[in-house]
């Protein structure tokens, strides 16, 4: 069985392939030909371990994803399997994976939701996932300038990404970041909103990618309560796990107003009807993202492998 690590999926999967991966994956979902296993969370002793999984007959791959949470850090592995034969194809370390695969589905959709001129990112965490967002989200969207607001962020964070993805990037306060913003990202582990919802600008699209948990929320009710509509990855899931969702109110948040992403991705259920709706994308990252990338890496590494041989 073949080990898959980090650096060997920085070597042979873009953040193109990622995006492809995606949109196949949810697509594949959304008309049924695909089953998604929920996030399982066993804790003791300041230990949690999570799993969650996936089923893909399309790709010929299933598998799932298992990992660690100790004060605050995660270590992921994911087991992949034929659903040709049942036999395991490959382990991978994952953390590759889940930064690749979490910002190509921001950019899946920021390209059916955000308005065609969109040219200012305001960005929320300068983290791991925070910068992989600005990378895919500059390179697939006209993006002009990217205004970053993080606290933690080193003093060369705004330089360093401005190298990166070619374009201006600039520290901002956060309500100033949120009102310019045409693009919201928020990728912190921020317990209460980060922001005031009613500065955030008509048209704007947010996507909230930072926590997944029932209890800590990035966004107010005033922004869901603006929002045209929200759209999660599987709302099974997504209704149990994130905190935005779980503590709005609900005449904030109607059930009405939830869409899921292969409906969008499928067009078969608008989420935006007008320029200047506000759309925001709630990701708390699902089984069927991690398998389907996973599947597509170790069908790159495996061919190379045997050229190479």
């Amino acid at each position: 069985m073949l080990h898959v690590t980090d650096a060997m999926i920085d070597r042979h999967v873009t953040a193109a392939d990622a995006q492809a991966a995606m949109l196949d994956a949810f697509r594949s979902f959304g008309r049924g030909d695909a089953a998604m296993q929920e996030r399982i969370r066993t804790e003791a002793g300041g230990v949690k371990l999570s799993t969650l999984g996936a089923v893909i007959p399309a790709q010929q791959v299933a598998g799932a994803k298992v990992y660690t949470t100790i004060a605050g850090q995660f270590s992921f592995v994911i087991l992949l399997f034929s659903t040709v034969d049942g036999r395991p194809l490959a382990s991978f370390d994952a953390g590759a994976i889940t930064r690749l695969r979490t910002a190509a589905c921001t950019v899946l959709a920021a390209r059916k939701l955000a308005t065609p001129g969109a040219s200012t990112l305001a960005l929320f965490g300068a983290g791991t996932q925070g910068v992989q967002h600005a990378l895919q989200l500059s390179a697939a969207l006209p993006l002009r300038q990217v205004l970053v607001c993080d606290p933690y962020a080193a003093p060369d964070a705004a330089d360093r990404l401005a190298s990166q993805c070619g374009i201006p990037v600039a520290f901002a306060p956060a309500e100033a970041a949120a009102s310019a913003a045409d693009i919201i990202v928020t990728a912190s582990r921020s317990t209460t909103p980060l922001f005031p919802g009613n500065v955030v600008k008509p048209g704007a699209f947010v996507a909230a990618i930072g926590s997944s948990l029932p209890h800590t929320r990035e966004l107010d009710d005033t922004l869901l309560a603006r929002a045209a509509a929200v759209v999660v990855e599987w709302r099974q899931q997504s209704l149990r796990e994130a905190g935005d969702l779980v503590l709005a109110d609900k005449a904030a948040l109607p059930d009405s107003k939830i869409v899921e992403l292969a409906d969008v991705l499928l067009d078969t259920e608008p989420a935006r009807r007008h320029a200047d709706d506000i759309v925001i994308y709630k990701s708390v990252g699902v089984g069927l993202e991690d398998v389907a990338l996973a599947g597509v890496a170790w069908q790159r590494i495996a061919a190379a492998q045997a050229v190479a041989a």
